[in-house]
């Protein structure tokens, strides 16, 4: 098996501590840069490889920094028709998002990494993507002055840096709209920026991936696992192809990638089959492929034919490794004494320590699932609706299944709470009188993707006599996770088939994943759309894609086409993304996936401890470019985002983008 890229070493550590020591809060900082002499660090290849170990380690981050309440991909999923925040203690929830995300909602104390009131990380795409983009810059203007090195290898350096400068100004673009375009490191405070249109940033991240595609290596051709390869360039170019409306381009690359580079669908169980021993039989997994791709351990082996590109996170080095916490911040929070009752009124869960003699380790379902907080909830649309076909659930698909263990519903949890007469029995959510029995059913009782979500983690497993939130209760651990993986490519050449017109091909592609999860429905033509698609991609890459960009993504990918939505709708590219409202006529894709099948605008919800009123904006499309970066940026203007406070049309920019570099390098300003 080959190594597995974990460690980073010392001169990884020295490295990004000079990158990040004058870095601030992002790209606009007034703080000079500082590097310690980079022309000098950089200058051999122990050097670039520090450098791109910071690249590949900050990559990890967005999946799960931002402190041990947050993780920022779960921002993605709340603005999207799958989530939305839960977390009804916080003071800063942001359910209505419609009125309270503005330009300033992520300034003062809520932009810290300590602040426990938020549920979002919204502050934190903005901060880190630009680290990230620095961090690659910093490869692409020293790997040329190598001369140490051959040619390719110090090409590969550049290409792999062209990936994460790509993927992350993806992200921006999909979250933010127009932004500044960085394409050089900063060693002196700049104030005078101007915004870089989407489509010239496109064209000039088309044309690096296009020369990363040439000169990345395979990774059969590759001695560790977990660095850029050439399999990840193409997936991401293919994304930047769609996004431009290059469909024939990208269904070439899709073509390449499915046929000819030694990829598969996984079908039969492979690996280590980990079926959380010391619980007994609280939730009996049985063994399936579903299970077995998304078993961290399994992630990254070289016999996973379906990886093409993974996240290594798995080891005790805490300088290297971060904790993904999706067992914490996404499971229901169903423990609390009161909080969810048996029909006798007795607490219904409660979480027993292993050497209370009431322990029953059949039914120990703090170490079997989790200590859930629910700082986010799954919506119906992801809990039932998009498994149900003519109103009837596909029984066969392995995702949604209970029986094997993959999914958890609440009703087949059983009261482990010896003091009730209903021990043992599976919990309800109303008595026989109709009384309801959890306090806070957007909190507390809801359905979860269990093999994505569930996480080892033997440390807190360990502690059987500790507080009361951590004694043996699982909350996620160090864990491998997907970056891209076949099934990606087949739903990306599904989308680019559907806007060539070729439609069966498009249902083929789609029913080839349904057929590796065992599902009974296969699409016809004459049902299948876009959203035959996203409802694919939503059950097949929950937690791996961005759901949010994605969504944004396909919002482009119709305006640019022409195609209509699944509700016959077409989108103008002009102002598909320059409307506001919340009313249902009008608007985006992106929004009306989350209005109409999501849990936003449809009126406020009682719960015991207030209302909650989950509502989104057709502006909310993109995130509002914070008044903080702006206002720093004093000697330029940027561009403010419509429907936000300081948007104004005439603010000039690029619309190519070899003038925003040439700009960028001499300081002129826009035109």
């Amino acid at each position: 098996m080959k190594n597995i890229f974990l460690k980073f070493g010392t001169a990884c550590l020295i490295a990004a501590s000079m990158l990040l020591g004058g870095c601030g809060r992002g790209f606009l900082d007034t703080d000079p840069l500082s590097f310690y002499e980079p022309g000098a660090t950089f200058t051999t290849e122990s050097g670039l490889k520090a450098a791109m170990a910071i690249c590949d380690r900050h990559l990890k981050l967005y999946y799960a920094a931002d402190h041990n309440e947050m993780l920022p991909l779960g921002t993605e999923y709340m603005f999207s028709e799958m989530s939305v925040a839960s977390a009804t203690d916080k003071v800063l929830m942001l359910d209505n998002i419609a009125e309270d995300l503005t330009p300033s909602s992520d300034s003062g104390e809520g932009t810290s990494e300590h602040n426990l009131d938020r549920t979002n990380s919204i502050w934190y795409f903005w901060r880190q993507t630009w680290l990230g983009i620095m961090y690659a810059n910093t490869v692409i203007k020293y790997a040329p002055g190598v001369v140490s090195i051959d040619s390719t290898v110090r090409n590969a350096y550049i290409g792999r840096a062209y990936f994460h400068r790509a993927f992350r100004y993806m992200a921006l673009l999909m979250q933010y709209g127009d932004v500044p375009l960085v394409t050089t490191l900063i060693d002196a405070p700049k104030q005078n920026y101007y915004s870089t249109k989407r489509d010239a940033i496109l064209d000039m991240l088309i044309r690096d991936m296009e020369w990363a595609v040439g000169n990345v290596p395979e990774q059969n051709d590759m001695s560790q696992i977990g660095m850029v390869n050439k399999g990840a360039c193409k997936v991401l170019l293919v994304k930047l192809y769609l996004a431009r409306g290059e469909y024939q381009k990208a269904k070439g690359l899709c073509d390449d990638l499915i046929s000819n580079c030694g990829y598969s669908l996984m079908y039969e169980p492979f690996g280590e089959f980990n079926t959380q021993q010391g619980v007994g039989n609280t939730w009996p997994i049985e063994r399936n492929v579903i299970w077995d791709l998304h078993r961290c351990p399994n992630k990254l082996r070289s016999d996973n034919r379906e990886l093409i590109m993974g996240i290594p996170n798995r080891g005790s080095d805490t300088e290297s490794f971060v904790k993904m916490l999706t067992m914490r911040i996404m499971y229901p929070f169903f423990f609390n004494d009161n909080e969810l009752k048996a029909p006798d009124g007795k607490p219904a869960m409660k979480n027993i320590k292993r050497n209370d003699p009431n322990y029953n380790p059949d039914m120990d379902y703090m170490r079997a699932l989790g200590r859930g907080i629910a700082t986010w909830r799954l919506t119906h649309y992801y809990n039932r609706a998009v498994w149900c076909f003519d109103g009837e659930e596909d029984e066969g698909d392995l995702r949604h299944s209970s029986r094997c263990g993959n999914w958890i519903n609440m009703e087949d949890l059983k009261v482990n709470n010896k003091e009730s007469s209903y021990y043992g029995q599976k919990l309800r959510l109303f008595a026989e009188n109709g009384d309801l029995l959890c306090s806070d059913t957007i909190r507390r009782w809801y359905s979860m993707p269990h093999y994505k979500l569930w996480i080892e983690d033997p440390v807190n497993d360990a502690n059987v006599s500790g507080s009361d939130g951590n004694r043996g209760a699982t909350t996620g651990g160090n864990a491998d996770w997907y970056l891209y993986r076949l099934a990606e490519v087949y739903l990306l050449r599904a989308e680019a088939n559907l806007y060539l017109g070729q439609v069966q091909n498009a249902v083929n592609d789609v029913n080839a994943v349904r057929q590796r999860a065992n599902c009974n429905h296969m699409y016809t033509v004459a049902e299948f759309s876009i959203g035959s698609i996203m409802d694919e991609r939503a059950r097949e890459l929950y937690f791996e894609e961005w759901r949010n960009c994605e969504l944004t993504r396909v919002s482009l990918c119709l305006a640019r086409s022409g195609i209509a939505d699944e509700w016959g709708e077409t989108y103008d590219l002009e102002n598909f993304d320059k409307q506001s409202g919340t009313d249902m006529v009008g608007g985006s894709y992106w929004y009306k996936r989350c209005t109409r099948l999501g849990m936003y605008n449809h009126g406020p919800i009682n719960i015991i401890k207030g209302e909650l009123n989950y509502k989104v904006d057709k502006k909310n499309i993109y995130w509002p470019i914070p008044e903080s970066a702006i206002a720093a940026n004093s000697k330029g203007q940027l561009h403010q985002n419509f429907g936000y406070d300081g948007y104004d049309p005439s603010v000039k920019e690029w619309d190519n983008w070899q003038d925003a570099v040439a700009a960028e390098q001499s300081g002129e300003e826009a035109k």
